[in-house]
């Protein structure tokens, strides 16, 4: 049993099992740190489109235990999924799969962050923002991860629910509401999630198979899923322009969301019409790494016009009853 792992725990070459001795580096990676800093940036975004003002001290504690509420997530994503994570050669090397951190130990850790990012949430900011935070690692944890992910070829889909609450999380911070705007950022990382996660899975569908995950590829084949990618970019790209067309968003997002818009589309587009595997694989990695920089600049874009005070456009989309802060 000469350098085996298992993902609960280190074996010496004699099958003696050896307590793992994690570093700090291994509970961060539990985190999912990546993940976590979108998370952060578009709950940033949500308090600073929010009308209203919140003390420093307690907007940088609301950004803080969304983050942990999200490595939380993560953590407890990791502690169900090792067994599936160890056959990947994408999560091989996380922590648990790699003998590095024990399953109970990754457990506890992200039971504790869960419980204590949301109470102080509550406690210290507003009652409000912390249910919508327990709401966000429940349905990542227990209906996309224990549940969908490895039932339906809609886990992303539906999964996707969990990733696109941080801005609504972060506009209750600051109002003690849920409103219609927050709704709309959330509805666009929503539809954004898809062509994301679709593209990887193409990209990695061997290690979905070998794992018995039903990701879309797996499940109803390259070119479904070549399809939906295209269908979700061409709903997305409209819908990201919501904010300017409903009036809480100005000329530089509405620049931000057609110059990035248009090319997420072709891009979309070169992976339906892809002639080739070289070419397919070349198209799915170059919208996987624009859709990251999509959702940042646009979600930048916004940012920047409430930091320098750039007027929004008055609303060509009514909102009935809604109404706009």
């Amino acid at each position: 049993m000469s350098d085996a792992t298992s993902i609960d725990g280190r074996y010496d070459a004699a099958g003696t099992r050896v307590a793992a001795e994690p570093s700090v580096g291994d509970f961060l990676a539990l985190l999912k740190p990546r993940v976590m800093s979108l998370v952060i940036f578009t709950a940033l975004v949500g308090m600073a489109a929010a009308p209203g003002h919140l003390h420093p001290v307690l907007a940088a504690t609301a950004l803080l235990c969304i983050a942990i509420g999200a490595g939380a997530s993560g953590a407890l994503n990791m502690w169900y999924d090792a067994d599936i994570d160890a056959v990947m050669t994408r999560t091989r090397t996380r922590p648990i799969p790699a003998g590095r951190i024990e399953r109970d130990t990754a457990l506890g850790f992200g039971m504790a962050l869960s419980v204590g990012s949301v109470l102080v949430l509550g406690l210290l900011v507003d009652p409000v923002a912390a249910a919508l935070l327990a709401f966000t690692i429940a349905f990542y944890v227990v209906v996309y991860t224990m549940w969908l992910k490895r039932r339906t070829p809609q886990n992303i889909v539906i999964g996707g629910a969990s990733g696109a609450l941080p801005p609504v999380i972060g506009w209750a911070a600051v109002t003690g509401r849920v409103e219609f705007e927050p709704l709309v950022l959330f509805l666009i990382i929503f539809l954004w999630t898809p062509p994301h996660f679709w593209a990887l899975a193409l990209l990695k569908s061997g290690d979905y198979a070998r794992a018995g995950v039903p990701m879309l590829p797996v499940v109803a084949g390259e070119r479904a899923t070549r399809t939906q990618i295209l269908l979700y970019s061409l709903v997305l790209v409209p819908v990201g322009c919501l904010p300017a067309l409903l009036g809480f968003a100005g000329p530089i997002y509405a620049a931000a969301a057609i110059g990035l818009g248009l090319p997420f589309i072709g891009l979309a587009a070169a992976i339906k019409l892809a002639a080739t595997p070289q070419r397919l694989a070349k198209a799915c990695g170059r919208l996987f790494g624009f859709s990251i920089l999509y959702l940042f600049l646009l979600f930048a874009a916004l940012l920047a016009e409430r930091l320098i005070g750039v007027p929004a456009f008055a609303p060509v989309i009514g909102l009935g009853g809604w109404g706009v802060a």
